[in-house]
């Protein structure tokens, strides 16, 4: 793997950042989006101001990138399946690493096995974990988690990981993509709590809860509980809960203020409704996603949602 050019599917804001971040460390990088235009500006309209590096080469089609090595995969979770399914078979033979997070939610599982699924025949691995595109293009110190769990999870962290990029390694991949994709479900809670203007304290226990009921349904899945602990969950979970940069507290501090949302890519809205289907099987109440998953469907309001979640019975913490 020394001295291969590394793939990234997708010219995304994320996608692009990570393309620069690789570059700027000295690695080739083939870039692949569907973006016009932009082998010929060198420069992303999802990442304004940030201008590819020489070493970034703008491949024309995706199955370039099969003659890569590593293949980072930056697009949306509810593309992924379909994206492999339609234009990245070429690619199943090369290493991949999933930089998504959510819940499929046809299979209600995570990019691993949606990788796996689509018939991947080399390594599947997962970055995750508390950043933000602007930072990683910026050359911002960054640390994320790497989950693979197979032997080739840490030839991937050293191919990965730059000067200002710090990759840690688990095998636990469950935990790592649900602690991902659990706490955007959470960031849209704690924006409809910054949004309604309820107050710190109150996003604070909203916080706290919300992680808790992230690690029950975890550990149910399988998780081990000090992944979630790290950072792909209560790293990224600080995170996107006290930005206004995270789409999904943005998203739920405009329905929290009775604004309608900017149109975007917000995961945490179908991780809601995965999260609510997958606690409903493993008869695991969640009370926070379940109140997320109703106010993005507008089945309720945000005094009403607020007033539920009050209202349950008290318990032992």
């Amino acid at each position: 793997m020394t001295g291969a050019a590394i793939g990234v599917a997708g010219a995304g804001a994320f996608g692009v950042a990570l393309a620069v971040a690789l570059a700027r460390d000295g690695t080739t990088v083939r870039l692949w989006g569907r973006e016009a235009g932009l082998a010929a500006r060198r420069e992303s309209l999802r990442l304004p101001g940030v201008r590819l590096p020489e070493a970034v080469e703008v491949a024309e089609n995706v199955s370039a990138l099969a003659e890569s090595g590593p293949i980072l995969l930056a697009m949306p979770m509810q593309a992924l399946r379909g994206f492999l399914a339609a234009e990245g078979r070429d690619l199943l033979a090369s290493d991949l690493v999933a930089c998504c997070k959510g819940i499929d939610l046809e299979t209600l599982v995570g990019p691993a096995e949606v990788m796996q699924a689509a018939g991947a025949r080399g390594a599947v691995a997962v970055l995750t974990g508390p950043s933000f595109a602007a930072d990683i293009a910026r050359g911002l110190p960054t640390a994320l988690t790497l989950a693979c769990a197979g032997p080739q999870g840490k030839a991937l962290q050293h191919a990965l990981s730059t000067a200002a990029l710090r990759l840690y390694r688990t095998e636990d991949v469950i935990g790592a993509e649900l602690g991902g994709a659990l706490k955007n479900v959470i960031a849209i809670a704690a924006g409809v709590v910054a949004g309604a203007g309820l107050g710190e304290s109150a996003r604070a226990a909203l916080v706290t809860r919300g992680y808790a009921e992230m690690a029950r349904l975890a550990e149910a899945m399988g998780a081990r509980p000090e992944t979630l602990a790290g950072l792909s969950g209560l790293g990224d979970l600080i995170l996107t809960c006290t930005s206004p940069q995270s789409r999904n507290f943005a998203h739920g501090a405009a329905l929290g203020a009775g604004r309608v949302p900017v149109a975007a890519t917000v995961e945490g809205v179908a991780t809601a409704r995965a999260a609510v289907r997958l606690a409903a099987a493993k008869k695991i109440e969640v009370p926070v996603a379940a109140m997320v998953a109703r106010l993005v469907e507008a089945e309720i309001g945000v005094g009403e949602a607020v007033t539920a979640l009050m209202s349950r019975p008290l318990k032992q913490e």
